[in-house]
């Protein structure tokens, strides 16, 4: 199994015009699949992820020469993806004139359809049990349970303190039990 390129030698490669689309490549290979289901997981439908999926990169590629490594590469994305979900799901609470209960019912009606979500009964109720969350602690959720993020890395993408976070946390799992347990 190839060894994970390192990002450090994405972002130099990155600086260099002559390896510019190359270092692109590697750092696509390398993220494409973990940004598209931490936004999959937020819009649930897989068209409209794809879709956002490409308006990340097109974002990451016009603003990764200004990135400073000050924070982690990935959690940089990972900020840019959250707030294009959040922009997508305000787009489209607004267009439709909806709440975003009625955001949630929708995005339900769509997990109940995809073949995705198909297969596993449990993964299915987890999933509908999210969409009744709100939209902060499903992320927290989602960054903590799927991505296996830390806590510290979670507060760098969202300008949230930790503690904040764990208590999101806290309440969606929370949520979740509850949310589970009335569904039996």
């Amino acid at each position: 199994m190839p060894m994970e390129v390192e990002d450090a030698e994405i972002l130099s490669k990155f600086q260099d015009e002559k390896t510019r689309n190359e270092a692109f490549n590697m750092l696509l290979k390398k993220y494409q699949q973990k940004i598209y289901w931490h936004i999959r997981r937020m819009v649930i439908d897989h068209d409209d992820a794809d879709d956002l999926v490409q308006d990340v990169f097109i974002k990451i590629w016009k603003n990764l020469a200004g990135f400073r490594s000050d924070a982690q590469l990935y959690t940089w994305m990972y900020r840019i993806a959250t707030n294009e979900c959040i922009t997508f799901l305000n787009k489209k609470k607004q267009k439709n004139n909806v709440s975003l209960d009625d955001v949630a019912y929708e995005l339900a009606d769509t997990l109940a359809d995809s073949t995705y979500f198909d297969g596993d009964k449990a993964q299915r109720k987890l999933q509908e049990a999210l969409l009744t969350l709100p939209e902060k602690q499903k992320l927290v959720f989602n960054m903590k349970y799927y991505d296996d993020m830390k806590y510290e890395e979670i507060s760098q993408v969202l300008g949230t303190s930790v503690g904040a976070l764990k208590a999101s946390f806290h309440l969606a799992v929370k949520k979740i039990e509850t949310y589970l347990l009335s569904k039996d």
